[in-house]
């Protein structure tokens, strides 16, 4: 007995690669934003001599191993960009532990107070979304922020 092969069906091009137009892909600027903001919350808790403590565990540990650990989750997007949500902590917290949520909490209260801690908490729950021209402005501002911290501190 005789077996053919089917044929591979042919997915059909998109009607741009038809015509030979090649399109230009929009440059992923949440990941852009991430990258600089990331670099902005590292810098601003950077001790002059170029370490930085963890604000969970309080280890001082050097620049290049700190990570920016969010206490609200970064899939929250009325959060993931605020200052006071995001600060330095070692890898060891941040990717190992799962971001030391209760000593993370005890460390923002002795930072900011308890009343910020509760009302970051409750914007939580709150909708965002960004816009192409506000990730390129936020991205111009951390840029022009990490310049200055960066000669500030030397690092």
């Amino acid at each position: 007995m005789i077996y053919k092969r089917k044929k591979k069906k042919e997915k059909p091009l998109p009607l741009f690669d038809r015509m030979g137009v090649t399109v230009k892909k929009k440059p992923d600027l949440k990941a852009k934003l991430d990258k600089e903001f990331s670099l902005f919350i590292r810098l601003r808790d950077a001790m002059p001599n170029g370490c930085f403590r963890c604000i969970s565990c309080g280890h001082i540990k050097p620049f290049e191993q700190a990570d920016n650990g969010h206490y609200i989750n970064r899939q929250h997007m009325s959060t993931r960009f605020d200052e006071m949500n995001c600060n330095a902590q070692c890898r060891k917290c941040n990717r190992f532990m799962e971001g030391n949520i209760q000593n993370y909490r005890k460390g923002l209260i002795a930072k900011y107070g308890e009343q910020k801690v509760i009302l970051l908490e409750a914007k939580q729950g709150i909708t965002r979304k960004y816009s192409d021209f506000e990730y390129e402005q936020l991205i111009k501002y951390y840029k022009a922020l990490n310049k200055k911290l960066k000669k500030e501190k030397e690092i």
